[in-house]
């Protein structure tokens, strides 16, 4: 058996982050992997949790709690029951463990923290279509 891997999926619930988590999903993510969804809020927003992670981020929180409404209130994240069915997927046919990890500021910087924070072995995240891939793209770290 391979190795698990931790796999980043970089999320702003863009319809392109959506089809990057499905992609992942169906093609990347074995059984037995991490999977970390990374959100990075925008430095300005101003919620109950970020006064506390701000520095570091949020602690990894469980598929589990991340489902929650209130969580997505506290951290003022989208709730958005797509991306938690295409989760739950991942976790029960993969046997992938799901967490989720809450960033605040740029989110240019605040992915490759996150690479280097949680030891990322891939970090996959969508295309806007300006290159030549449509759909997402994955590296390796």
């Amino acid at each position: 058996m391979e190795k698990a891997r931790t796999v980043g999926i970089a999320m702003d619930y863009s319809s392109t982050s959506k089809a990057a988590l499905r992609w992942a999903g169906e093609n990347l993510i074995r059984e037995g992997d991490r999977v970390i969804l990374i959100q990075v809020q925008p430095p300005q927003s101003d919620h109950t949790r970020k006064q506390l992670f701000e520095g570091s981020g949020s602690p990894l929180v469980p598929l589990e709690e991340f489902r929650e409404i209130n969580f997505s209130k506290q951290y003022g994240l989208t709730y958005d029951s797509e991306v938690h069915d295409i989760l739950d997927t991942v976790s029960r046919a993969k046997g992938a463990k799901v967490v989720a990890k809450v960033y605040w500021g740029d989110p240019r910087e605040k992915l490759i923290d996150a690479v280097e924070d949680l030891k990322l072995d891939s970090l996959v995240m969508g295309s806007r279509g300006l290159g030549c891939c449509q759909k997402g793209v994955a590296w390796e770290c």
